[in-house]
């Protein structure tokens, strides 16, 4: 090839690429000893370019390629964490354990209250050992922690009558209800009517704007209110005031689980954990249920019963009190 075609051939290259000329001018002052080595990831003008990013002139962000890769990376791990066997293994286990619970404290409920099993005759005054013993037990652990009292938990009184005092009363009525319509009809058909819950717990979700409507979601409404229907026509043993108070209770959960993921969900609360949470909600509904229990409860036959005839029968009676209020207590602990 003629010189003029070499001359023009590297004129051309310098043009298209001007770090080719970079490359060229430093392989003849290679032996310059004021130079510095040349750095392959950042080269002459990155800085100038990184700067020029943030300010708004350049066309990068100012990460470097390998930075990019280590974000994407970390975020590719998170994504595996979070699908990891370990996290699935321990939220079937907290599930198990809740449902375990749940069951005992169903089947204590209708042994004791049932019409035709325990008879205890004040179902109202049960739930408000319940609630107290819950209370007590929160507060306690809370006195132990490090942290002290409530004292990371800064709420107005306007955010307490506004959202504990509805969430407690909500919740105080669920459970009541629930407890009360063991006292009419079986606990398999207790819990086939109890399944209808989901269905007032999305529309309360749609109510605050938990939750956007949606096909799927009304799918699924349809789909369990047929089964509750199917349920209820096939029952035998069917009883009206039972079935009545079941399904308030379940209108009454679907308010207190949509409260109660307003509670958890907004920081400001400082509700995170379920203890901070009992701690503030129990003792309204212990309140609230002992009001109940003192208008509805036939306290003036209790010395004709053989639950309080005397002192002995009323300690038993307690200590029957405490073992239900301790299922439910370990039971909202697991949630």
């Amino acid at each position: 090839m003629p010189e003029a075609d070499v001359l023009a051939a590297v004129t051309a290259a310098e043009v298209v690429s001007p770090r080719s000329g970079y490359f060229r001018q430093r392989s003849m002052h290679a032996a310059d000893p004021d130079r510095k080595a040349f750095d392959v990831e950042n080269p002459p003008g990155a800085s100038v370019g990184a700067a020029g990013a943030g300010a708004g002139g350049g066309l990068g962000l100012g990460l470097r390629p390998s930075e990019s890769v280590a974000k994407l990376e970390s975020l590719e791990r998170a994504e595996r964490a979070a699908l990891a066997p370990a996290v699935v293994l321990k939220t079937g286990f907290y599930i198990l354990v809740w449902y375990t619970f749940s069951t005992c404290l169903t089947l204590y409920n209708k042994t004791l209250l049932g019409d035709k099993l325990g008879k205890f005759p004040a179902p109202l005054l049960m739930n408000t050992v319940h609630f107290a013993l819950q209370a007590a037990l929160s507060k306690i652990i809370l006195l132990f922690q490090a942290k002290g009292i409530d004292s990371a938990v800064e709420m107005s009184w306007k955010d307490y009558f506004m959202r504990v005092v509805p969430t407690a009363l909500g919740t105080a009525l669920d459970i009541n209800l629930s407890n009360a319509s063991l006292v009419f009809i079986t606990v398999t058909f207790a819990t086939m009517c109890k399944s209808a819950s989901p269905i007032f717990l999305l529309l309360f979700a749609f109510a605050f704007r938990l939750e956007s409507p949606s096909i799927k979601l009304l799918g699924i409404i349809v789909v369990i209110s047929i089964g509750v229907l199917l349920t209820v026509a096939r029952e035998t043993a069917f009883d009206f005031w039972g079935f009545i108070f079941v399904t308030l209770a379940a209108v009454m959960s679907g308010f207190r689980w949509s409260m109660t993921q307003i509670l958890l969900q907004k920081d400001s609360y400082g509700l995170k954990d379920p203890i901070t949470l009992m701690s503030h909600v129990t003792p309204v509904m212990a309140i609230a249920t002992m009001v109940l229990s003192l208008l509805l409860d036939p306290w003036s036959d209790f010395r004709k019963n053989t639950y309080f005839d005397n002192p002995w029968h009323v300690m038993r009676s307690f200590l029957l009190m405490l073992i239900g209020g301790s299922l439910a207590f370990f039971m909202q602990q697991v949630l």
